[in-house]
C-alpha cells in the first residue's frame, strides 16, 4: 500500500517543494541511485517551479524537464500538468509523487499502484485549503492510511 503524506499550510509551495526534493534527493541511502520524482501541478506552477529549480541553491543540482521532453526517461525528475498522460507510459519514474494541484486524480488506483509514495502539497490559501481538505477525506474513504506534517508549527 502507498504512503499518503500531507503537507499542509505551507506558505509557499514552490519553494517548499525544493526544499523537499534536496531532502528526498539526500536521504538517499549512500550508493544508491537517487529517487526519481514526478510533480504533478497546474501549468503555471510548474513553470515557475521549472525556473525556481535552476536557481534555487548554488550548490544543489535538480536535473528536470517537463514529461513531454525526449530525455524524460533519463532525467529523475519530471515535471507535469496531467496524472493520466500517455506519456507516463515512456517514463520508468515509480518512487514519489508530488501533487501541488488542486484536483484530484481520476483513477487514483492507477496512481497508488505506481508510486509506494505520494506527497500532497496544500497551502495557507483557502482554495487550495478546502481542495486538500477534499482529497483528504477521499483517500481516507478508500481506505488509505494518511499522515499529515502540519507545516505551520514550523
Amino acid at each position: 500500500m502507498a504512503r499518503i503524506d500531507f503537507h499542509s499550510n505551507v506558505s509557499d509551495k514552490l519553494e517548499y517543494v525544493c526544499r523537499l526534493t534536496r531532502k528526498i534527493w539526500s536521504t538517499s541511502p549512500e550508493g544508491e541511485p537517487v529517487r526519481n520524482i514526478v510533480m504533478v501541478g497546474e501549468k503555471a506552477d510548474l513553470q515557475k517551479l521549472n525556473e525556481l529549480l535552476w536557481s534555487f541553491s548554488a550548490t544543489d543540482f535538480f536535473p528536470h524537464c517537463f514529461i513531454e521532453d525526449e530525455a524524460a526517461a533519463e532525467t529523475p525528475i519530471i515535471l507535469t500538468d496531467d496524472f493520466a498522460s500517455s506519456a507516463f507510459d515512456h517514463i520508468p519514474h515509480a518512487d514519489i509523487l508530488i501533487h501541488i494541484g488542486m484536483r484530484m486524480p481520476a483513477d487514483v488506483s492507477a496512481l497508488l499502484a505506481r508510486f509506494p509514495r505520494i506527497v500532497e502539497v496544500v497551502t495557507i490559501n483557502e482554495a487550495e485549503r478546502l481542495a486538500g481538505r477534499d482529497r483528504y477525506k477521499a483517500y481516507r474513504e478508500l481506505g488509505h492510511e494518511l499522515h499529515n506534517f502540519d507545516q505551520s508549527k514550523r
